[in-house]
Formats: structure tokens, C-alpha cells, sequence
């Protein structure tokens, strides 16, 4: 039985949160706080399996709570969000810079069309991350515990000579702060392009590029049909559209059915970098569920490029890392924090 705190100041909500999780057979809800402060102290009182968290809230905001349990009581939250304000956005993309591991849109009233597909994306949503293995954050700057202390990177003789003209960065659950981590490490001056595929709910894209961009000097954008690739430019693809690059480096947006569920989705992304820039790509595939991107990764060794996977210890979720090190694509296995890094040294030739 998984067992959920529902954390949300509107009655309305979190009657209408209880009926649609406790309609649920193996779910069984523990709890409802109307704030954060409440909702500390009933993650303490009750340890729940996982936490649905609202973000605006009376005495304590859904970012403050989650930095607070995830320093007190480390357990898996997702934010349930029932606005796409700028505030509200920005305050769900803080949540999860604390630890919550991912966001989703509150279910719209029963009337509503979407009301079935919403209560299934945050059922299914909420019955995976509560398998989530979470950690402890520390008080100051909420720097994460390390899983273990001996990690030992791998790095292949392909990934030292290549030379990128494109980078390509695929993420899922995790993968907002991981981005965050690696573009706040770039100078301004970065020499070459980046395209992304972050997996986020609908409405919350450009609360992410708002978020990224408050950290870092490089330029984080939507990605838009017809763009001219530039220098030191991070490009997220849009929400329900593929994107993809030509060879003469414009952005092309893909209208074509999910890829593996995933729209947009990084096989697609990789396929087409390493049919454009074959050899002169550089793939990275961060923290996340499942396995999106790790066909379009056999594209990216096939042509030479090169690939580097977030190793286990500093993932959220070890999952998309995880299949593409098994399936044998990976040319270099390291820490979040040596990503950044290690793309600068890449692109600038500089040696090991």
C-alpha cells in the first residue's frame, strides 16, 4: 500500500486530490495539511511514501517545506501545481531545486475533458517516484550527501579527440536541477551550441528557461522552427513537438507521434544530431526514468560522436544513464558536477 500526505491550503483541492487517489487500490492517503509548517511535522509524525506538495501556501511555502523535509525526513515529493503564474512556476522550480523530484498540474474540476488524463498522469506519476531511493540535503545551499565516496570515472580514448561543433543534452526526472548544475558552470563565451529535451509537464517550459536563465551567463531559449543555431546558446525543445538540427546548423521542429511516450523525445534529438554532425556531436544523458534517448544514442556511436552519462551517485533517478552504460554508449561515465567541466575542456581541446 503506498501511503500519501496530501499538502494542499485549498479544501476544495485536497478533497478533490483525496477522492481521486483514494479511488486508487493500492493507495491509501495518511494525511492532508493545509500548509508547511503542517506538512513538516506530518512527514515526521506519519512518514508517508510520498508527498503531493502545493506550491503557494499560508505561514510556509511548498519550497521552503520541501527544503525542510528533505533536511529533516528525506522523502520523495512531487509538486502538484494548479497554476502556471510565473510565481507559482518559478516557486515549482525552486521545490524542485530542494529535492522535490518532479512537477505535475493539479487535475482540472471532473467536468473538465482532460480531467481522466490528468488523474492518470499524476497517479502513474506518484506510483513511480515513490520507488525513488531520495537523500538527504544539507542546510547550506542544500548540497546533496554523496551516495558513496568511490567513485571512479571512465573515460575512452574516442571522447579525448573529439572536437564538437553541437551538444546535445537529453534529462527527465532530476533533470532541472542537473541542467542547472552544468549551464551555471559555462562562460558566456561557450563555444558552441546546445540543444535540449527536458521531460517537464505541459505549462512548464518556460518556467524552466526563466529559472535556468536567473543562474547562468549562457542563454537558455525555447528552441523555435527555423532558428540559427549560436555559440553559447541552450535551446529546449518545445512541449508536444520533436526537435531535431540540419547540417547547416538551423533548429527544426518534428511533427510526428510520441517516441517511446515522449514528445519531445531525445532518440529523435539524437538521431538527428548525429545524422548532421556525425563525429563532430557530443551527446550527455543525464538523470531520469526509463530509457528515452538510448536508441537515438546507438545513432550518436554509430557516427562517431561521443556520449557522456551521468554516473549513479549524483542521479535522482539512475534510470536513462543507467540503460544507456549497460547497452554499452557510454564513452564517459561521471558526477553531475564534473559534467560542466568537462564539456569546457572538450570543446577547447584542453587535455585531461
Amino acid at each position: 500500500m503506498l501511503r500519501i500526505l496530501i499538502v494542499d491550503d485549498s479544501p476544495v483541492a485536497r478533497n478533490l486530490l483525496k477522492e481521486i487517489l483514494s479511488s486508487e487500490p493500492d493507495f491509501e492517503v495518511v494525511g492532508e495539511a493545509f500548509n508547511g509548517v503542517d506538512a513538516v511535522s506530518m512527514v515526521q509524525e506519519l512518514k508517508p511514501d510520498i508527498v503531493t506538495m502545493d506550491v503557494q501556501m499560508p505561514r510556509m511555502n511548498g519550497y521552503a517545506a520541501t527544503r525542510e523535509i528533505m533536511t529533516t525526513q528525506p522523502t520523495p515529493i512531487v509538486v502538484v501545481s494548479g497554476s502556471m503564474g510565473q510565481e507559482d512556476v518559478e516557486k515549482s522550480m525552486q521545490s524542485l531545486d530542494a529535492g522535490a523530484l518532479t512537477v505535475v498540474g493539479k487535475p482540472p474540476s471532473p467536468a473538465s475533458p482532460h480531467f481522466e488524463e490528468q488523474c492518470s498522469v499524476l497517479v502513474s506519476t506518484l506510483r513511480t517516484m515513490a520507488a525513488v531511493k531520495v537523500i538527504r540535503r544539507h542546510r547550506s545551499r542544500d548540497t546533496i550527501e554523496p551516495a558513496h565516496e568511490d567513485f571512479s570515472a571512465r573515460v575512452d580514448s574516442l571522447i579525448l579527440g573529439i572536437r564538437p561543433r553541437l551538444i546535445t543534452i537529453a534529462a527527465s526526472t532530476g533533470g532541472p536541477q542537473a541542467l542547472r548544475t552544468i549551464l551555471e558552470t559555462l562562460p558566456r563565451n561557450f563555444p558552441v551550441p546546445i540543444v535540449i529535451v527536458q521531460h517537464i509537464s505541459d505549462g512548464f517550459t518556460q518556467g524552466l528557461i526563466d529559472w535556468l536563465n536567473s543562474a547562468t551567463t549562457v542563454e537558455v531559449t525555447t528552441a523555435a522552427a527555423g532558428q540559427q543555431l549560436q555559440a553559447g546558446v541552450a535551446y529546449i525543445a518545445p512541449e508536444e513537438s520533436h526537435c531535431g538540427v540540419t547540417a547547416d546548423g538551423f533548429i527544426v521542429l518534428i511533427d510526428r507521434a510520441p517516441v517511446g511516450g515522449f514528445r519531445p523525445s531525445a532518440t529523435v534529438l539524437f538521431e538527428s544530431a548525429s545524422r548532421e554532425f556525425g563525429q563532430t556531436h557530443l551527446a550527455v544523458i543525464l538523470t531520469g526514468m526509463g530509457t528515452d534517448g538510448v536508441d537515438g544514442l546507438r545513432s550518436v556511436r554509430q557516427t562517431e560522436g561521443a556520449v557522456i552519462a551521468q554516473d549513479e551517485a549524483s542521479s535522482v533517478v539512475y534510470g536513462m544513464p543507467k540503460a544507456t552504460i549497460e547497452a554499452g554508449l557510454a564513452n564517459a561515465v561521471i558526477p553531475l558536477d564534473e559534467i560542466g567541466p568537462e564539456l569546457i575542456r572538450v570543446v577547447t581541446g584542453q587535455p585531461p
